[in-house]
Formats: C-alpha cells, structure tokens, sequence
C-alpha cells in the first residue's frame, strides 16, 4: 500500500539526507565517496535547476535515442540579432518547456547578446515549480 504524503511542501523539502535527487552538473567525483562516486543534488530545487540548464545547452538532435530534446539556440549565435530573433529564442524556449519540463512555469526570460562579444548569447530565466507559485528561482546560462 502506498504512503500518501501530505506535507503542505513536499517538492521542496527534501528531509532523508540519505537520499540523493539527482546529479550535480558539471559531472565531477563526490569529494569522501560516501554516498556514491558522483556528485548529487539533496533537493529538488537543485534537480530541477540542472534540469533547467541541462536543457537550455542541449542541441536539439544531439541527444541518442531522443532526438527532440533541446533547444536550436546555438544556430543564433553567429547571426544578426534582432528583437525578432530575440522574440523567436523566447519563444523556443517556453514551448520546449512546456514539452519537456511542464511542472516549471516560466515567469522572466531576459536573452541578452553581449555589446563586446557578438557571438555570445546570455539568458536568465526567472521560475517556479507548479505546485509552489511563492517560490521563485533563478538559472542563468551563457552560450558561446
């Protein structure tokens, strides 16, 4: 029989230190080895943070066996940006969410190509998960 948890915030405490969520990126060896060789993510924010990042840097294709996943923002990087090329990033990136990670409503997507480097594209992303609307994060990626 399963146990049902009513914890008014159970996504986000996390109580078993023994449990890990995830893994940390950028991969790397746990320092002592104790819970595993890998470095771990102990709360679903943080999962979900690499989520968030590991999705915004994929390429779409490039991923074996799903070839949907990612995002196609790396083709912007040496072309004319403009507010619509800036419009149409946005855009992939709330309907790659909405796909693939849908428990994380976006609130801000700020996109912004550096004045000295032309061939570099910074976004930050203002987000919740679904089901705690008060509780608002914050991932920044740069792509080169």
């Amino acid at each position: 029989m399963a146990i049902i948890d009513n914890r008014s915030n159970r996504f986000i405490d996390d109580q078993d230190t023994r449990v890990s969520v995830g893994i940390a990126l950028p991969f790397g060896r746990q320092p002592g080895g104790t819970r595993g060789y890998f470095a771990t993510t102990d709360t679903t924010i943080d999962a979900v943070k690499t989520d968030v990042k590991t999705l915004l840097m994929t390429q779409r294709g490039e991923r074996l066996f799903q070839p949907l996943l990612g995002m196609n923002i790396r083709r912007f990087l040496f072309e004319q940006i403009t507010e619509n090329t800036i419009i149409q990033i946005e855009n992939d990136i709330v309907e790659t969410f909405g796909k693939w990670l849908p428990f994380v409503q976006l609130r801000d997507i700020d996109v912004n190509i550096d004045k000295q480097d032309k061939n570099q594209i910074k976004i930050d992303i203002k987000f919740n998960i679904a089901n705690t609307p008060n509780d608002l994060q914050s991932v920044g990626v740069v792509l080169e």
